[in-house]
């Protein structure tokens, strides 16, 4: 279990977008403490930019990307059970498209379909949230950069 990435993700707990023109200037952080300089609105698919952000703070390898599977390309695969606190990508829209979603692995619900999540821009905001299991690319260990 990697707790210190769980620990970063979890003290942003809450963070949020704002409505309208007004944008999280946390959220903007992220982006720019992780070299992505361009973005300047929290209405942006950031959950990738907010994994590089954790990582980062963490000192572990990041994808230096903002699309989630952009993950797939790093760390240990895990092929067994994950462990709290792997990331884990998801399809979206389909499993050929290039969209997605990535988090830190938090459980599975009691009947396996679901998997509880710990990330950013889950309903606009980082929290936990369950994601179908069937939507499933990879899980990955994140290793320390040396």
């Amino acid at each position: 279990m990697n707790n210190q990435l769980i620990n970063i993700a979890l003290s942003q707990y809450g963070v949020q977008e704002q409505p309208g023109k007004l944008h999280n200037p946390t959220i903007i952080n992220y982006s720019w403490e992780t070299g992505f300089r361009g973005i300047i609105s929290d209405e942006t698919a950031w959950c990738s930019i907010f994994m590089n952000w954790c990582a980062m703070k963490a000192g572990l390898q990041r994808s230096k990307k903002a699309n989630a599977r952009s993950w797939l390309h790093l760390g240990q695969v895990i092929h067994t059970e994950p462990q709290i606190g792997d990331v884990v990508i998801f399809w979206r829209e389909s499993p050929s498209s290039w969209k997605g979603h990535v988090a830190l692995f938090i459980g599975y619900s009691e009947d396996k379909r679901y998997i509880y999540c710990l990330g950013g821009n889950q309903n606009n905001k980082v929290c936990i949230a369950p994601y179908q299991a069937s939507r499933v690319l990879g899980f990955r260990r994140l290793q320390k950069i040396k």
